[in-house]
């Protein structure tokens, strides 16, 4: 018998399985854990969406914190003013009631007028704390002092830093379309709690 008849045939010899090219390309191939209508990602983006969308979900929950949706946020601008005119007597500030929620400034008066869900404010420019002029952070919708970082919500409440108390309000009443504000009437919420809660327009 001839020794060539023991050797394996070149059919005899055994075959591998055909590649999947989609399998070995595609990881999660076959899972099933994914709903099917979600295409795999790759983990390192996928990861980075993860971080993405829970800061975005984390600022959401603050804005709320404070009462404010994020479209209310974005929508709480902050300009410069002028008072347009005086009230009856002593020192007082005549403003147009603001259109729409925002913050307004007038510099030369040192006031703030703030309007924000269907109210007007008068504050002080300065900060409680040590007088240092605030500012308005409209990304974070809300009043910060840039010596000690104190912070306030739109209508003047405390958040927190070394304040001891709310921004002071000057007290405020309407007069037709606009709003008169009494430079000579600054309520501290810590001595005048009632006069500082009171000082206040409700817009109908």
């Amino acid at each position: 018998m001839s020794l060539r008849s023991f050797l394996p045939r070149r059919d005899d010899a055994p075959r591998s399985a055909p590649a999947d090219d989609a399998a070995t390309s595609d990881p999660c191939a076959g899972c099933g854990a994914c709903p099917a209508d979600l295409e795999p990602q790759h983990p390192a983006l996928g990861r980075r969406s993860f971080l993405r969308d829970s800061i975005a979900a984390a600022a959401a929950g603050a804005l709320l914190t404070l009462g404010l949706t994020r479209s209310a946020a974005a929508a709480m601008p902050v300009r410069f003013i002028t008072a347009t005119g005086g009230g009856a007597g002593g020192d007082t500030k005549r403003y147009p009631i603001p259109a729409a929620d925002g913050v307004q400034i007038d510099r030369d008066a040192e006031v703030i007028l703030v309007r924000w869900q269907g109210a007007v404010y008068a504050f002080a420019l300065s900060c409680p704390h040590q007088n240092t002029a605030l500012r308005w952070v409209e990304s974070d919708a809300r009043f910060q002092c840039p010596k000690h970082h104190s912070k306030y919500q739109p209508d003047g409440s405390f958040i927190e830093g070394r304040a001891t108390r709310a921004m002071d309000r000057f007290s405020v009443q309407r007069d037709g379309a606009d709003v008169v504000v009494d430079l000579d009437a600054l309520h501290k919420q810590d001595a005048d709690p009632a006069g500082w809660s009171a000082a206040v327009v409700r817009l109908a």
